[in-house]
């Protein structure tokens, strides 16, 4: 069935995101320094089928065909991730200089292709030599971040304007510290809360360092955000509910749109873990909330919440499973398409998760979609052409959610698709594929998927009707595909 270009408004911005661990490669290059991925991956069992990041999409050395890719695709933006421990091979220190020329020469090259970049400091690969002296369990780390933020914005600032800090603080303090599904595999519980208070704060540490780099700094930070519903009506689902709601999605974003933790009982709990005064947690909200320029949003699925059934198995539900004494589960949501990941696809639940921000927090910087994406194994068929129709599919119903949200007040701006390539996807390693392009993992061979193709249109039709995918275009009708 043919439908209709998603309507958006004026300036919307069209792009796609990766982060470095997942496609960069060139582990031992030039000087880098091991990261907690690189770690966690060494460890039998860790990752789905054996794979590591060493390799990758080996975007480290093929990254001027990488561009050519998004050249060709038309993207306004390009979200990546910089590695730190190529920077600083051991968090701190020395400098490591033919780390910062390749994102130094990955700039020049987006810049050249018309492309803005929009670096994202901290995708989860904390360098090891900070994870061995506590990681995000010691408050130090966070002053670290700081100090690598101001020499990237040293580095690079002179070219890129727009910033992100942290990625999905809430995944990274839950899968790798709270589990052991993520590096570093710490599996404390709700004993990680310490880790979820040095993340904000070093995000709002990172901010200032941005800021101090001077005004036309641009600065966001990005959050996985997702609807939260109760299975059923009864008191005991929806005291469950609510409690992962705010454990997983306020807990993040209260302290930087609020400058607090959403409950009393949280506040004190986070004060408590990591050690704090009163006056020292007060004066830590106060750098958390930080003023921002835009705040990203990374969706990909709702989640269904009961509390604890005896005698069932809830094994296989999301991606990870929860210990036995967490005081919720969740519920597989029925009655919706399926990824080959298994996710459900919800296309409602990102309209109703940026409404719900909207409404939440009166000075909502404007959003971006930061992240939003799907996995499907289609590999190139007999025609050597990769046929993604379901990712089309998936993209335009979410695409069309954005201008749904729009519709009802939220002042979105952009749209980055995960992934531009398919990369390595941490614990599933190289079976799931996300991105538009194709990446043959042995041969490092690049095929344009149908969905390349069918984004690369959108955005031309948009672009050459004026129809608001780009900083001069002004609105217009919308044809059908």
């Amino acid at each position: 069935m043919r439908s209709r270009d998603p309507i958006l408004p004026p300036g919307f911005r069209l792009g796609t995101a990766t982060a470095a661990a997942q496609i960069e490669g060139g582990a031992d290059a030039d000087g880098r320094g091991p990261s907690i991925w690189d770690t966690f991956a060494a460890e039998p069992g860790r990752i789905r089928g054996g794979d590591t990041p060493a390799v990758a999409c080996d975007h480290y050395h093929r990254h001027a065909e990488d561009v050519r890719d998004l050249a060709d695709l038309g993207v306004d933006d390009y979200r990546f991730s910089i590695s730190w421990s190529r920077i600083l091979p051991t968090g701190r220190g020395q400098v490591n200089g033919p780390g910062l020329d390749f994102y130094s020469r990955l700039v020049d090259d987006l810049l050249a292709a018309g492309i803005r970049p929009v670096p994202t400091l901290y995708h989860w690969d904390l360098p090891q030599a900070l994870q061995d002296e506590g990681g995000w369990l010691a408050r130090d780390t966070s002053q670290a971040l700081a100090d690598y933020a101001a020499v990237v914005v040293e580095a690079l600032g002179d070219r890129v304007t727009r910033w992100l800090t942290l990625n999905e603080m809430n995944v990274h303090t839950l899968y790798g510290h709270g589990l052991t599904d993520h590096a570093p595999a710490l599996g404390l519980g709700l004993d990680c809360l310490p880790v979820a208070h040095n993340l904000l704060r070093a995000h709002g540490l990172a901010v200032r360092a941005i800021r101090a780099a001077g005004p036309h700094h641009e600065v966001g930070v990005v959050q996985q955000h997702f609807p939260v519903t109760a299975a059923t009506d009864a008191p005991e689902d929806v005291e469950a509910a609510d409690l992962f709601r705010i454990l997983t999605n306020w807990l993040f974003s209260d302290p930087v749109l609020r400058g607090a933790y959403p409950q009393d009982w949280v506040a004190e709990l986070v004060m408590n873990s990591a050690g704090l005064t009163p006056a020292q947690l007060e004066q830590d909200l106060v750098v958390i909330a930080s003023p921002l320029d835009h705040y990203g949003v990374n969706y990909y699925e709702p989640t269904v919440i009961e509390s604890p059934r005896p005698d069932t198995d809830y094994s296989g539900v999301l991606e990870v499973d929860f210990p036995e004494d967490m005081p919720f589960r969740p519920v597989r949501t029925e009655g919706v398409e399926r990824t080959d990941f298994d996710w459900p696809v919800v296309p409602s639940g990102l309209t109703d998760i940026l409404v719900a921000l909207h409404e939440r927090y009166p000075g909502l910087p404007p959003v971006t979609v930061t992240e939003n994406g799907c996995s499907y194994h289609d590999s190139p068929g007999a025609d050597g052409a990769v046929h993604d129709e379901r990712r089309i599919d998936y993209l335009r119903a979410h695409l069309a959610a954005v201008a749904d949200a729009v519709d009802a007040g939220v002042d979105v701006r952009g749209y980055y698709v995960w992934s531009a390539m398919d990369n390595f996807e941490w614990a599933a390693g190289y079976a799931e594929r996300f991105g538009l392009v194709h990446v043959d993992h042995t041969t490092q061979t690049r095929t344009r998927k149908d969905s390349w193709y069918w984004y690369r249109d959108l955005i031309a039709r948009h672009r050459n009707r004026g129809a608001g995918f780009g900083p001069t275009r002004a609105s217009g009708a919308h044809p059908a595909d």
